[in-house]
C-alpha cells in the first residue's frame, strides 16, 4: 500500500513538474493588468493560453505552443518566408533557437482586455548559431517584441506581433 502511495506522490510530482501540465512552470508577467468587468473563467483562460505561447517562446516547447494556439491560428503579421497557422511559430522557433540556443523570454507586462491579450516580452540569450548565413561569436542578444493576441475558447486564435528586429539584426552584426 505504501509502495502504490509513493507511485501516486512520485507520478503527482512529475505532473506538477512538467511544464506544460503546471501553471506555476510557466512564464509569469512581472505586470499583469486585467479588465475587472471580465468574467474571471474568460480571463483566466485567456491568461493561461498567453502564458503556454509565451513559455514556447522562452523554452522552445511545441507542446505549449499545440496547447496554446488554435487549430486555425492565424498570424496577421506574417514575416515573408513563414508558413501560415502553427506551422509558422514552430518553424521561426526552431530557426531562431538554432542561431540563439540559450533563448529565453520573460513577460515584462501582459494586459487582458476583451478578448485580447497583450504581451510586452523581452528576449535574451547568445548568439552562437549561424542566422541568413552569418556565423554568431557569442555575441548577447537582448531584444524586446509586443504580441496582441485575440482568445477564444482558451486559445489563441490571431496573432499581431512586432519585434526590434533592428536591434537584434545588429547585436547579431547582420546589419551594420
Amino acid at each position: 500500500m505504501a509502495g502504490k502511495a509513493l507511485a501516486l506522490a512520485s507520478l503527482a510530482a512529475w505532473a506538477l513538474a512538467t511544464p506544460a501540465l503546471a501553471a506555476e512552470e510557466l512564464v509569469k508577467p512581472q505586470q499583469l493588468m486585467v479588465d475587472s468587468s471580465l468574467p474571471k473563467a474568460v480571463a483566466d483562460a485567456a491568461v493561461l493560453a498567453a502564458r503556454r505561447y509565451d513559455t514556447f517562446w522562452a523554452t522552445g516547447d511545441k507542446t505549449l505552443a499545440l496547447k496554446a494556439l488554435a487549430p486555425d491560428f492565424m498570424d496577421r503579421t506574417l514575416p515573408p518566408h513563414r508558413p501560415q497557422g502553427i506551422a509558422g511559430p514552430l518553424a521561426a522557433s526552431q530557426g531562431f533557437r538554432q542561431a540563439v540556443p540559450d533563448l529565453d523570454c520573460t513577460v515584462e507586462q501582459m494586459l487582458v482586455v476583451a478578448d485580447r491579450v497583450v504581451a510586452h516580452l523581452h528576449f535574451t540569450g547568445h548568439f552562437t548559431g549561424q542566422f541568413n548565413g552569418v556565423q554568431g561569436e557569442g555575441q548577447a542578444i537582448d531584444f524586446i517584441a509586443t504580441d496582441i493576441y485575440r482568445v477564444a475558447d482558451g486559445v489563441i486564435k490571431e496573432n499581431w506581433h512586432i519585434e526590434d528586429n533592428l536591434t537584434l539584426l545588429t547585436q547579431m552584426g547582420v546589419v551594420k
